[in-house]
Protein backbone atom coordinates (compact mmCIF):
# COMPACT_ATOMS: atom_id res chain seq x y z
CA UNK A 1 0.00 0.00 0.00
CA UNK A 2 2.90 2.36 0.67
CA UNK A 3 4.02 2.75 -2.95
CA UNK A 4 0.66 2.35 -4.69
CA UNK A 5 -2.24 4.66 -5.50
CA UNK A 6 -5.51 2.95 -4.54
CA UNK A 7 -8.78 3.51 -6.39
CA UNK A 8 -11.88 4.20 -4.30
CA UNK A 9 -14.79 1.91 -5.17
CA UNK A 10 -17.99 3.31 -3.71
CA UNK A 11 -20.75 1.06 -2.41
CA UNK A 12 -22.74 -0.48 -5.26
CA UNK A 13 -20.28 0.57 -7.99
CA UNK A 14 -17.92 -1.31 -10.31
CA UNK A 15 -14.32 -0.64 -11.36
CA UNK A 16 -12.23 -2.49 -13.94
CA UNK A 17 -8.50 -2.84 -14.61
CA UNK A 18 -7.39 -4.08 -18.05
CA UNK A 19 -4.09 -5.78 -18.84
CA UNK A 20 -3.48 -6.13 -22.59
CA UNK A 21 0.09 -7.40 -22.28
CA UNK A 22 0.09 -11.24 -22.56
CA UNK A 23 3.39 -11.33 -20.65
CA UNK A 24 1.51 -10.53 -17.41
CA UNK A 25 1.00 -14.00 -15.95
CA UNK A 26 -0.60 -12.93 -12.65
CA UNK A 27 -1.95 -9.85 -10.90
CA UNK A 28 -2.07 -8.83 -7.27
CA UNK A 29 -5.40 -7.68 -5.79
CA UNK A 30 -5.42 -5.61 -2.59
CA UNK A 31 -8.60 -4.45 -0.88
CA UNK A 32 -9.07 -2.46 2.32
CA UNK A 33 -11.40 -0.01 4.05
CA UNK A 34 -11.05 2.61 6.77
CA UNK A 35 -12.28 0.15 9.40
CA UNK A 36 -15.74 -0.59 8.02
CA UNK A 37 -16.87 -3.99 6.67
CA UNK A 38 -15.65 -5.00 3.22
CA UNK A 39 -17.96 -6.91 0.88
CA UNK A 40 -16.92 -7.28 -2.75
CA UNK A 41 -17.09 -9.43 -5.86
CA UNK A 42 -13.82 -9.89 -7.78
CA UNK A 43 -13.95 -11.36 -11.29
CA UNK A 44 -11.44 -12.05 -14.03
CA UNK A 45 -12.80 -11.46 -17.52
CA UNK A 46 -11.06 -13.03 -20.52
CA UNK A 47 -12.94 -12.51 -23.76
CA UNK A 48 -16.70 -12.04 -24.13
CA UNK A 49 -18.83 -13.87 -21.55
CA UNK A 50 -15.83 -15.81 -20.18
CA UNK A 51 -15.15 -15.54 -16.46
CA UNK A 52 -12.45 -18.10 -15.58
CA UNK A 53 -11.97 -16.81 -12.03
CA UNK A 54 -14.34 -15.25 -9.49
CA UNK A 55 -14.29 -14.48 -5.79
CA UNK A 56 -16.70 -13.19 -3.18
CA UNK A 57 -14.78 -11.46 -0.40
CA UNK A 58 -16.11 -10.47 3.02
CA UNK A 59 -13.97 -8.92 5.76
CA UNK A 60 -15.41 -7.72 9.05
CA UNK A 61 -12.82 -4.93 9.46
CA UNK A 62 -11.09 -3.92 6.23
CA UNK A 63 -8.43 -1.86 8.03
CA UNK A 64 -7.38 -4.48 10.57
CA UNK A 65 -7.44 -7.33 8.03
CA UNK A 66 -6.67 -6.12 4.51
CA UNK A 67 -7.38 -8.54 1.67
CA UNK A 68 -4.30 -9.51 -0.34
CA UNK A 69 -4.37 -12.13 -3.10
CA UNK A 70 -2.73 -13.10 -6.39
CA UNK A 71 -4.80 -14.48 -9.28
CA UNK A 72 -3.43 -16.06 -12.44
CA UNK A 73 -3.89 -14.19 -15.75
CA UNK A 74 -2.26 -16.35 -18.42
CA UNK A 75 -2.84 -15.66 -22.11
CA UNK A 76 -3.92 -12.01 -22.09
CA UNK A 77 -5.65 -9.70 -22.60
CA UNK A 78 -7.40 -9.86 -19.23
CA UNK A 79 -9.63 -7.54 -17.24
CA UNK A 80 -10.10 -7.61 -13.46
CA UNK A 81 -13.47 -6.31 -12.27
CA UNK A 82 -14.18 -5.36 -8.66
CA UNK A 83 -17.74 -4.65 -7.59
CA UNK A 84 -18.41 -3.24 -4.13
CA UNK A 85 -21.63 -4.96 -3.13
CA UNK A 86 -21.80 -3.17 0.21
CA UNK A 87 -24.03 -0.21 0.97
CA UNK A 88 -23.20 3.35 -0.06
CA UNK A 89 -21.75 4.01 3.40
CA UNK A 90 -19.08 1.32 2.93
CA UNK A 91 -16.53 2.39 0.26
CA UNK A 92 -13.36 0.37 -0.25
CA UNK A 93 -9.87 1.08 -1.57
CA UNK A 94 -8.59 -1.24 -4.30
CA UNK A 95 -5.20 -1.78 -5.91
CA UNK A 96 -4.76 -4.14 -8.88
CA UNK A 97 -1.24 -4.42 -10.29
CA UNK A 98 0.92 -6.99 -12.09
CA UNK A 99 2.74 -9.48 -9.87
CA UNK A 100 6.40 -9.92 -10.77
CA UNK A 101 8.23 -13.25 -10.92
CA UNK A 102 9.81 -12.44 -7.56
CA UNK A 103 6.64 -10.84 -6.18
CA UNK A 104 4.01 -11.89 -3.66
CA UNK A 105 3.16 -15.25 -5.24
CA UNK A 106 6.83 -16.28 -5.12
CA UNK A 107 7.06 -15.21 -1.46
CA UNK A 108 3.94 -17.19 -0.57
CA UNK A 109 5.21 -20.27 -2.43
CA UNK A 110 8.52 -20.11 -0.55
CA UNK A 111 6.67 -20.20 2.79
CA UNK A 112 3.68 -22.51 2.18
CA UNK A 113 5.47 -25.63 0.95
CA UNK A 114 3.53 -28.37 2.76
CA UNK A 115 0.55 -29.44 0.67
CA UNK A 116 -2.51 -31.36 1.85
CA UNK A 117 -5.27 -32.94 -0.22
CA UNK A 118 -8.83 -31.89 0.59
CA UNK A 119 -11.42 -34.11 -1.05
CA UNK A 120 -14.66 -32.74 -2.48
CA UNK A 121 -17.09 -31.84 0.30
CA UNK A 122 -14.41 -32.08 3.00
CA UNK A 123 -12.80 -29.38 5.13
CA UNK A 124 -9.57 -28.77 7.02
CA UNK A 125 -8.88 -26.43 9.92
CA UNK A 126 -5.55 -24.83 10.73
CA UNK A 127 -5.19 -23.20 14.19
CA UNK A 128 -2.46 -20.61 14.65
CA UNK A 129 -0.50 -19.27 17.60
CA UNK A 130 -1.15 -15.65 18.73
CA UNK A 131 2.37 -14.75 17.61
CA UNK A 132 1.40 -15.35 13.95
CA UNK A 133 0.45 -12.03 12.34
CA UNK A 134 -0.49 -13.38 8.89
CA UNK A 135 -0.98 -16.70 7.10
CA UNK A 136 0.01 -17.74 3.57
CA UNK A 137 -2.50 -19.83 1.59
CA UNK A 138 -2.16 -21.64 -1.74
CA UNK A 139 -5.06 -23.53 -3.33
CA UNK A 140 -4.70 -25.50 -6.57
CA UNK A 141 -5.90 -28.63 -8.37
CA UNK A 142 -4.52 -31.07 -10.93
CA UNK A 143 -6.25 -29.17 -13.75
CA UNK A 144 -9.86 -29.58 -12.68
CA UNK A 145 -12.12 -26.71 -11.57
CA UNK A 146 -11.50 -25.31 -8.10
CA UNK A 147 -14.42 -24.41 -5.82
CA UNK A 148 -13.54 -23.53 -2.25
CA UNK A 149 -14.38 -21.39 0.74
CA UNK A 150 -11.70 -19.93 3.00
CA UNK A 151 -12.76 -18.71 6.44
CA UNK A 152 -10.88 -16.96 9.22
CA UNK A 153 -12.52 -17.69 12.56
CA UNK A 154 -11.78 -16.11 15.93
CA UNK A 155 -13.98 -17.83 18.45
CA UNK A 156 -16.95 -20.17 17.86
CA UNK A 157 -18.74 -19.39 14.58
CA UNK A 158 -17.24 -15.90 14.50
CA UNK A 159 -16.17 -15.29 10.89
CA UNK A 160 -13.70 -12.43 10.57
CA UNK A 161 -13.01 -13.05 6.88
CA UNK A 162 -14.64 -15.24 4.23
CA UNK A 163 -13.53 -15.85 0.63
CA UNK A 164 -15.69 -17.91 -1.74
CA UNK A 165 -13.55 -18.91 -4.69
CA UNK A 166 -14.07 -20.36 -8.17
CA UNK A 167 -11.36 -21.07 -10.74
CA UNK A 168 -12.02 -22.99 -13.94
CA UNK A 169 -8.54 -24.59 -13.91
CA UNK A 170 -6.77 -24.85 -10.55
CA UNK A 171 -3.46 -25.83 -12.16
CA UNK A 172 -3.38 -23.05 -14.75
CA UNK A 173 -4.75 -20.46 -12.31
CA UNK A 174 -3.79 -21.35 -8.72
CA UNK A 175 -4.93 -19.06 -5.91
CA UNK A 176 -2.46 -17.33 -3.60
CA UNK A 177 -3.51 -15.22 -0.61
CA UNK A 178 -2.27 -13.60 2.59
CA UNK A 179 -4.74 -13.63 5.50
CA UNK A 180 -4.06 -11.23 8.35
CA UNK A 181 -4.49 -12.92 11.77
CA UNK A 182 -4.14 -10.30 14.53
CA UNK A 183 -5.00 -11.28 18.09
CA UNK A 184 -5.42 -14.75 19.57
CA UNK A 185 -7.60 -17.77 18.80
CA UNK A 186 -7.27 -17.56 15.01
CA UNK A 187 -8.29 -20.61 12.97
CA UNK A 188 -8.21 -20.83 9.16
CA UNK A 189 -10.80 -23.20 7.72
CA UNK A 190 -10.62 -24.38 4.09
CA UNK A 191 -13.72 -26.07 2.65
CA UNK A 192 -13.77 -27.83 -0.72
CA UNK A 193 -17.28 -26.98 -1.91
CA UNK A 194 -16.96 -29.05 -5.11
CA UNK A 195 -18.28 -32.65 -5.56
CA UNK A 196 -16.14 -35.59 -4.51
CA UNK A 197 -14.63 -35.91 -8.02
CA UNK A 198 -12.82 -32.57 -7.63
CA UNK A 199 -10.14 -32.69 -4.91
CA UNK A 200 -7.93 -29.68 -4.22
CA UNK A 201 -4.46 -29.24 -2.78
CA UNK A 202 -4.09 -26.72 0.03
CA UNK A 203 -0.94 -25.23 1.53
CA UNK A 204 -1.55 -23.16 4.67
CA UNK A 205 1.34 -21.91 6.77
CA UNK A 206 2.45 -18.96 8.89
CA UNK A 207 3.69 -16.07 6.74
CA UNK A 208 4.70 -13.33 9.18
CA UNK A 209 5.41 -13.94 12.85
CA UNK A 210 5.57 -10.93 15.16
CA UNK A 211 7.68 -10.47 18.24
CA UNK A 212 4.83 -9.14 20.40
CA UNK A 213 2.51 -12.08 19.95
CA UNK A 214 2.86 -13.42 23.52
CA UNK A 215 0.14 -11.05 24.69
CA UNK A 216 -3.49 -11.78 24.01
CA UNK A 217 -6.09 -9.11 23.33
CA UNK A 218 -7.30 -9.29 26.94
CA UNK A 219 -3.80 -8.54 28.28
CA UNK A 220 -3.08 -12.07 29.52
CA UNK A 221 0.30 -13.62 28.93
CA UNK A 222 0.09 -16.80 26.83
CA UNK A 223 2.38 -19.80 27.13
CA UNK A 224 4.80 -18.22 29.59
CA UNK A 225 5.64 -19.34 33.12
CA UNK A 226 6.05 -16.55 35.66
Amino acid sequence: WDNSSPVIVQGGSLRTWSFANPAIESVQVLLKTEGRPLDADVELWQGPDNTPHKMRVYVEDGALRTFNAVIGTPRGPNTVAIRNIGQLEFPLDAVVRPDRDDGLAANIASVAQRSETIQGGALRTYPFDPSVDSVAIILKTDGRPLNARIELLQGPNNNKQVVELYTEDGLDRPFFAIVETPGSGNVVRVVNTAPVEFPLYASVDAYRVGGDGDWADDGLMIGRAF
